[in-house]
C-alpha cells in the first residue's frame, strides 16, 4: 500500500468524502483525517491505496476542489524523511 498525503483540505471534510473521491482509483485502506484534540479537521488527511491506484489518484487529483479547496495529493514520506507540513512547505520528522 501507498499511503498519500492530501493536504490543503477543508475543515469540513470528512473521512467518508474522501473515501467517495479515492474509491473511483481503487480498493482503499486506510483513510484518516487528521483531527485536534476537540475533534476538528486539521486541514489534511492519509489516504492509503495500492501503488498503482495512489499514482493514478494523485495524477488526477491534485488541485481538484473538495467542499471549497483545492486539494494537494502527493505520496506521504517515510519517516524520517521530509513531508508536507499543514502549512505549506515542509519540515523534517523527529
Amino acid at each position: 500500500m501507498t499511503t498519500l498525503y492530501v493536504g490543503n483540505l477543508s475543515p469540513e471534510a470528512t473521512d467518508s468524502d474522501l473515501r467517495t473521491v479515492f474509491s473511483a482509483f481503487g480498493e482503499l485502506g486506510s483513510v484518516k483525517v487528521a483531527r485536534d484534540r476537540a475533534g476538528r479537521a486539521r486541514g489534511f488527511a492519509y489516504v492509503e491505496l495500492d501503488e498503482e491506484a495512489a499514482t493514478a489518484a494523485m495524477d488526477a487529483l491534485k488541485g481538484t476542489e473538495l467542499r471549497g479547496r483545492m486539494m494537494d495529493v502527493v505520496v506521504n514520506q517515510p519517516a524520517g524523511g521530509r513531508r508536507p507540513s499543514a502549512r505549506g512547505g515542509f519540515r523534517r520528522k523527529h
